[in-house]
């Protein structure tokens, strides 16, 4: 059951919104100033908070400020209720970080909504989404509602490339970001030897190039096609608007670079102290979580093997003779250019 906060000073306005969302099934807590609210908090850690602006001893704004400094109860959604003639203070409050205000007097269907959409939003933060920037689609039409997600994608230009075409080089300023509508790309970067290590493998449904933008830096690595693709180009404004309009977009895309700068941390170290042998079966295993079919029981794919040593760090050569050892192993099988996984589990012993 998920639990309420409600700081509210007046008695019958807190009893009857308390009453609402019992009925509703919620479990719910009560607190009479800000003051009493803050030390609720720092016990129950509720799932959502109801809180009113004018009370005595700590009003709302200071219950919210104070709530924001904390990290454990800094993402707690925060819903402001307000007199009609406060309206103008709104403002003010959410660009301190409230979710939502609801007006007084309200409707009990508006303030069950009003819930339910935050709470679903707090619930999609707290999702798990694969490799970081897999179902960033997912997430946005979670957080942002799936019209706002429809607006954000629709009438984009959408731009083929070819196999080995390059979408963008190091070196240039990123004017925007890009969406993989169909196929695969690869991120990489070249060695002044002119060797390349593929740090990044994208499919239908990733967002890239964003990093950069967000530094507003030129780009540090290549994009290119590893296939055919599809991409929609989404210009810098439009961007900006999604992320200084959405809070929580904002915080998923923070999330996401940290989880892809402590990957490619781990990249490093397994490049710096992990064998070839070890390597090559981690890159193969990688290629099946971003690339399985879950209609298909052995994962296959075609790919070059300078492209798979370039994942693996490592020569073309020794790659080559380490397929040679799978494939005497019966671990994997090669056919037509197409690597097949026959043997996951050994893979996986090899690389744990």
């Amino acid at each position: 059951m998920q639990h309420i906060l409600l700081i509210e000073d007046n008695n019958e306005v807190r009893e009857n919104t308390a009453e609402i969302l019992e009925l509703a099934g919620y479990q719910v807590s009560t607190a009479a100033d800000g003051k009493k609210g803050v030390e609720q908090v720092q016990l129950q850690k509720p799932d959502l908070i109801i809180c009113d602006i004018m009370m005595p001893v700590l009003d709302g704004y200071g219950v919210l400020h104070l709530l924001s400094k904390n990290t454990a109860t800094a993402n707690i959604p925060f819903i402001f209720l307000t007199a009609m003639t406060e309206r103008a203070e709104v403002r003010k409050g959410m660009e301190m970080g409230a979710d939502d205000y609801i007006t007084k007097p309200f409707e009990k269907t508006e303030l069950l909504k009003a819930i339910e959409s935050r709470l679903k939003k707090a619930a999609s933060i707290k999702k798990e989404y694969q490799q970081g920037i897999d179902g960033l689609t997912v997430f946005i039409g979670d957080v942002a509602g799936h019209d706002a997600m429809s607006k954000f994608m629709d009438d984009r230009k959408i731009k083929s490339y070819k196999k080995k075409d390059n979408i963008y080089n190091e070196g240039d300023y990123p004017r925007g970001i890009f969406y993989v509508k169909k196929g695969k790309v690869k991120v990489f970067k070249i060695h002044d030897y002119k060797k390349e290590l593929i740090t990044s493998l994208l499919k239908e449904g990733d967002f890239f190039g964003y990093a950069s933008l967000l530094e507003d830096k030129e780009y540090t690595e290549n994009a290119q096609a590893l296939e055919e693709v599809e991409i929609i180009f989404i210009p810098k404004d439009d961007f900006f608007h999604l992320i200084y309009n959405n809070r929580e977009v904002a915080k998923k895309f923070i999330h996401i670079l940290t989880h892809h700068v402590t990957e490619q941390q781990e990249q490093l170290l397994e490049l710096a102290y992990s064998s070839v042998r070890k390597r090559v079966a981690e890159a193969l295993l990688l290629l099946q979580k971003r690339y399985q079919q879950e209609d298909h029981q052995h994962f296959s794919m075609s790919i070059s093997r300078d492209d798979l040593a370039n994942i693996v760090g490592t020569a073309t050569e020794s790659l080559i003779r380490t397929l040679s050892e799978f494939r005497e192993r019966h671990w994997i099988e090669i056919k037509e250019g197409k690597i097949i996984l026959l043997n996951e589990h050994k893979l996986r012993e090899l690389k744990n």
